[in-house]
């Protein structure tokens, strides 16, 4: 349970509702799926200040001793989305809009855009220097990145704890890239592994040995965090400890992140669907029919749903998760496993919709149960409100898959 009492006779967030009484407590049930991790406690909170990201991690790893290394993790992680907030509200004035002039491509076939090396180089370095990552894998990289560590070097003359290599990281430095020149909503996404022996060995030639790809490549289900931040009217952190979904807005008067949603609970419908529908004739049959349905009010609740679609993935994750609905992004005939990556994308996002009460899938396959091939894995993805979900995947029990333009391996 989550529990929150301000200490002050101002508000501590418009989405809390306190009492005048010191003693009143708010308490937020979690109906997440069942894991081992306790959401922190708060007896007293400062009505001036809010619940700041560092003190929830402080209180988190005090409830979870497990996770007492995260709290450097998320220390680094705010950082780099501070700065990665200030290098996109800034980049018309300062020239980073547009694409490198080397003409670079990353493994996707996708030319690189000036924003997209520097922020990988913001989050990389800022997870590196913590000294917990034994692996880092990012879209901008073509494979996992070794973490050297020379702790025990640099500190030969004292004990030093050996944590190193405890974690893997895997991230999309700037999810929707190509809409940072038109001011659209752009974000980070990232998702944390546990792995006591995470280590990565690159050989001469360039190629990566298989135990450090089989430490990198895990099923969304062993993740221990994940989270996305966004980029928009304010810069918001949303992240998951697999103990409810949390929000944090960031406060620049203070210069951190204030806990503004705990415990944030998707509806179980929503009246807004998130899809390119430029490409509804080349879907399945049975995500045609659904569209179809909700658009016309021919669907379950016979309710007509709105339509809304940014093209950037975090941006519309956050309003679904908000709002309630369903968000996707589907195979289609020219996209036949869909274009969002598995494990730094639709894995470490499913995870924060489940945690919010939600649903994600391939439309056959839950999102967090498939076990990634390579890193840059492509998966359809459709998630959100739980009801929604299960409409659709209704509809796909009623179809063959040998029919489904994504055949899962």
């Amino acid at each position: 349970m989550l529990w929150v009492l301000a200490c002050g006779a101002a508000a501590f967030s418009p989405s809390l509702n306190h009492g005048a009484a010191s003693t009143q407590r708010l308490a937020a049930t979690l109906d997440a799926p069942t894991t081992s991790t306790r959401a922190p406690i708060f007896t007293e909170v400062c009505s001036q200040t809010g619940i700041t990201l560092s003190r929830f991690m402080i209180e988190a790893t005090v409830a979870n001793p497990q996770l007492a290394e995260l709290e450097s993790i998320f220390s680094a992680i705010e950082t780099a989305g501070k700065t990665i907030s200030n290098l996109v509200r800034r980049s018309s004035l300062t020239g980073l809009t547009g694409y490198l002039d080397s003409g670079n491509v990353n493994v996707q076939g996708e030319e690189q855009k000036k924003l997209d090396v520097i922020t990988n180089d913001v989050l990389k370095n800022a997870l590196k220097f913590t000294g917990r990552m034994g692996v880092l894998a990012s879209e901008e990289e073509d494979a996992p990145v070794e973490v050297d560590d020379d702790v025990e070097s640099r500190y030969d003359s004292i004990l030093v704890e050996r944590t190193a290599g405890q974690y893997v990281a895997v991230f999309d430095p700037l999810d929707g890239s190509s809409n940072v020149d038109a001011g659209i909503p752009t974000g980070t996404i990232f998702g944390i592994f546990e792995d006591s022996n995470a280590e990565c060995e690159v050989l001469p030639d360039g190629s990566i040995v298989d135990e450090c790809l089989g430490k990198t490549l895990q099923p969304g289900a062993n993740l221990v965090a994940a989270g996305y931040i966004l980029y928009s009217s304010s810069t918001f952190l949303c992240f998951t400890l697999g103990a409810g979904t949390h929000m944090f807005t960031y406060d620049e008067h203070i210069g951190e992140f204030v806990l503004t949603d705990p415990d944030v609970k998707i509806p179980s419908r929503g009246k807004i669907y998130s899809f390119n529908e430029a490409n509804c004739q080349e879907w399945d049959e049975p995500l045609q029919k659904y569209v179809n349905g909700v658009r016309t009010g021919t669907g379950e609740t016979s309710t007509k749903y709105s339509s809304r679609y940014i093209g950037s993935m975090v941006g519309d994750v956050h309003r679904t998760l908000l709002y309630g609905g369903l968000f996707g992004y589907p195979a289609d005939k020219k996209n036949v496993c869909g274009k969002l990556r598995l494990l730094y994308e639709a894995a470490p996002m499913s995870f924060i919709v489940e945690q919010a009460g939600g649903k994600a899938s391939t439309g056959r396959t839950r999102i967090l149960d498939i076990n990634p091939t390579n890193v840059h894995q492509r998966v359809p993805v459709v998630l959100g409100s739980a009801d929604d979900v299960s409409e659709l995947l209704g509809l796909y029990g009623e179809t063959d898959k040998a029919g489904d333009i994504y055949q899962e391996e």
